[in-house]
């Protein structure tokens, strides 16, 4: 109904095709990795900002923080 679509890949014997992007499908994994990440952060997890403009800050310097840490390790 809001014109979106599945971005699974196709098995290889399934006889026709669907519209599949590699591009979008990539980003979609590091979108999702991120949320299973968030899940490990405990606060977040259980939301215990009731405000979203907190929520939404404490997730902003979540994020910064999983950055940092990954190019931290790679300098």
């Amino acid at each position: 109904a809001q014109g979106s679509f599945a971005n699974i890949p196709a098995k290889r014997n399934r006889k026709q095709s669907f519209a599949f992007s590699s591009f979008l499908y990539r980003y979609r994994n590091l979108v999702e990795r991120f949320f299973g990440k968030i899940k490990n952060a405990r606060g977040l997890a259980t939301r215990y900002d009731k405000r979203a403009d907190n929520f939404l800050a404490a997730v902003k310097l979540f994020a910064a923080r999983l950055w940092i840490n990954a190019y931290e390790s790679t300098a």
